[in-house]
């Protein structure tokens, strides 16, 4: 079997993988949670996109990516941990506007990802990651790819919704209701 075939594969497996355990666990956690917290932790994956960095090494050890490719690949991934550090922030402290920024992010990740995988093709890169760049490609963006449609769902379903329950609703929530 070909390096880009079992890179397929893997990136295959990881979809089905994070899936379900999308579908089985962690979409029946979400509907339970007020829409804030369960932004917050379809988030948390994207703020560790500063892994890009990773790639000033593997070119160095022989990964044929060229300059400019290097530079959109890690510029668009520290720009994308950014923004979902912001996002997080908005979400913890409801800050008006916060689902428009979590929205930004999910475009954004797209335009990122659409820009990568054409930069790939270009350069030929499909099927010569080796080392930490072959996990990241077969085990973290696929997901993130879960993550973004995750949270593409929680933004479409729950629209209207407040970014927090209102104080009386958290405390019923929380079992703290008074007597």
């Amino acid at each position: 079997m070909g390096l880009k075939t079992a890179l397929g594969l893997t990136q295959l497996t990881s979809m089905l993988v994070f899936g379900s355990i999308a579908s089985w666990y962690v979409a029946p956690w979400l509907a339970r949670q007020e829409r804030a917290t369960a932004l917050t932790a379809l988030v948390w994956p994207h703020v560790f996109r500063y892994v890009a960095l990773q790639a000033y090494s593997a070119q160095h050890a022989g990964f044929p990516i060229s300059d400019a490719g290097l530079t959109r690949l890690v510029y668009g991934d520290l720009a994308g941990a950014a923004l979902a550090f912001v996002v997080i922030l908005a979400l913890r402290h409801r800050v008006q506007g916060a689902a428009a920024l979590t929205w930004l992010l999910v475009v954004t990740t797209a335009f990122d990802t659409v820009s990568n995988v054409s930069n790939g093709i270009h350069e030929n890169l499909f099927g010569a990651a080796t080392g930490v760049t072959w996990m990241v490609v077969s085990f973290y963006v696929p997901l993130l790819m879960v993550s973004i449609a995750l949270t593409v769902w929680q933004l479409y379903s729950r629209f209207g919704e407040p970014i927090a329950a209102s104080e009386s609703a958290a405390r019923v929530r929380m079992g703290a209701s008074a007597v």
